[in-house]
């Protein structure tokens, strides 16, 4: 009963929270250049551990299909086809959400943590600026902007890293890889990703936002609230990837 209150009590606050951080801006300008600051710490800052990720992800999946898919009764492009779709389906959108949490949304909830405990907030506050909208806004902004992003450069990233292993290992043909890339295409899934991956950059950013603004105490709960950011972010990922592949792919 206890744990059911406190879901409704912390439900009810982060509802409330972002009424607050949708409020109208005073100044868009400020936005704007907190915007731009933001765009730097939560996207380009992990475009490069993305690549990398996005590289490996793309080989291992196709290597690990090649070789459990040894049959003279499989034709050897469905290995190309294996690598587009799971990429494009789910290994970019879901498994870059998930590293974004760990570490944007870890980076989050401690930078606003931290700007509480040291009362930088409580100031904002005093100045008559709306803290929640000045300081989440732009977060919430700007990953709503690069996650989409991201996901993009994270399939063309994995699609050649499946090239370059087929290149590499000869483990089928690379015209035959090339065909599976092609065939069958369906331009809806590149949508159903790039929905999936706004979705879920609005889910970390937000929570992550809410537990780093609400903390209360000292420097050992803003690292509590930085874990609880990336666990429960996790988890709403996992929970929205599932309703969101039943209602786009059903």
């Amino acid at each position: 009963m206890w744990a059911m209150g406190n879901l409704l009590y912390q439900l009810g606050s982060y509802i409330l929270l972002l009424g607050k951080v949708f409020s109208k801006p005073e100044k868009k300008r400020i936005y704007y250049r907190q915007f731009l600051q933001e765009l730097n710490n939560i996207g380009i800052s992990s475009l490069g551990i993305v690549l990398i990720i996005s590289l490996f992800m793309g080989s291992v999946v196709t290597l690990q299909t090649a070789y459990n898919t040894e049959s003279p009764f499989l034709p050897k492009y469905l290995i190309g086809l294996g690598c587009r779709d799971s990429m494009i389906l789910e290994f970019s959108s879901t498994m870059i959400a998930l590293f974004m949490a760990g570490k944007a949304g870890s980076n989050i909830a401690s930078e606003l943590g931290t700007m509480r405990i040291t009362e930088q907030i409580d100031a904002l506050e005093i100045m008559g600026i709306n803290s929640a909208s000045f300081l989440i806004l732009p977060k919430i902004v700007a990953s709503l902007f690069f996650f989409p992003l991201l996901t993009i450069i994270s399939i063309i990233t994995g699609i050649f890293g499946g090239w370059l292993s087929v290149v590499v290992t000869g483990v089928i043909p690379v015209p035959d890889f090339n065909y599976g890339l092609q065939y069958a295409f369906n331009p809806f899934f590149v949508t159903y990703t790039l929905i999936k991956s706004t979705i879920f950059a609005f889910i970390i950013s937000s929570i992550s936002s809410y537990y780093g603004y609400t903390v209360e105490g000292g420097a050992l709960e803003v690292g509590r609230a930085s874990t609880k950011a990336v666990v429960y972010s996790s988890i709403n990922v996992l929970l929205f990837n599932v309703i969101l592949t039943q209602l786009l792919l059903s």
